[in-house]
């Protein structure tokens, strides 16, 4: 894997782990849930991937879709209903 430039943007509790809205991020990572692992990694975030949503570049997408240099992740936690 080659190492990408990557712009993460936090939402709710993502963002509480990650103590920042976005940040970018220099990753080796081929796809969405390999930044959304090393990003829980590195933040200590415990959600599963299963009941989050990811989206590239402002378009939801599913954990396997590929990722680019220069990409722009945003990563969504479980919401809440009631």
């Amino acid at each position: 894997m080659l190492m990408k430039t990557i712009t993460v943007r936090y939402f709710a509790i993502f963002r509480e782990h990650a103590g920042v809205s976005q940040e970018i991020l220099e990753l080796e990572a081929s796809t969405a849930m390999d930044v959304f692992e090393q990003t829980k990694r590195r933040h200590g975030s415990s959600e599963p991937a299963a009941h989050c949503k990811v989206a590239i570049n402002d378009e939801m997408a599913s954990w396997d879709s590929a990722v680019s240099d220069g990409d722009v992740i945003l990563l969504f936690p479980p919401v809440a209903g009631g």
